[in-house]
Parts: structure tokens; sequence; C-alpha cells
């Protein structure tokens, strides 16, 4: 923290006899890499995994598991198709939804 401070505050050179500016724009570069990294792994890289835990989920349901759309319709699944379901909800009433309409249900219940 502290050695930020001093990077922040420190002034540039002003063209004495030390040789240029070329430091500065180097740390400054070296500081920029440095926010790239630390974004991709603390943003970047979960949300990938939780999108590849999420897809991993739909490919995995199958006829007769009970799942929630992302809208909130409970139902349970008749068919299983190459990017749909055919959920069945109360009183008998098919539904044909997207893969990408089940939401991930973070607390099931088991019956």
């Amino acid at each position: 923290m502290n050695y930020l401070l001093f990077l922040l505050m420190a002034q540039p050179n002003q063209g004495g006899t030390e040789g240029g500016g070329g430091g500065g724009m180097s740390s400054m570069l070296i500081f920029l890499l440095l926010i790239i990294v630390v974004f991709y792994f603390f943003m970047i890289r979960p949300q990938q995994k939780k999108q590849k835990k999420i897809q991993q989920y739909r490919d995995a349901l199958k006829k007769g598991d009970e799942v929630i759309t992302i809208g909130g319709i409970h139902g349970k699944i008749v068919d299983v198709q190459t990017s749909t379901f055919i959920i069945e909800v109360e009183g008998g009433t098919k539904l044909k939804i997207e893969k990408a309409a089940v939401a991930i249900d973070s607390n099931p219940q088991k019956k």
C-alpha cells in the first residue's frame, strides 16, 4: 500500500541529466499489466467457471428431474431434446422450454 502511494506521489523527471523518462513509462506499463492480471483472476475466471458449472448442470438433467425455470415455473421433465426440454406443470399441462431457461437449484430439496 505504501509503495503504491509512493508511486502515485512521485514527481516525473523534469528533463535533468539522469537519462530521460523511460523508467516512468515502464513502471506504468507494469502497473497496467498487474491490474489486468488481477482483473482476470478475480472477475473473468470465476465467471467462466460459473458458466461451465451451469452448462454441466443443464446437460446432466434427464427425464423425471424436477426443475425451476428462470421465470419461476416449477415442473417435471417429460422429454429431453437437443436444445429444449418438455416439462409437465401442475394440472398436466406440458410446456416446451429452452435449456437455457432452466435455473440452477442452489438449494435442492431431496424428496
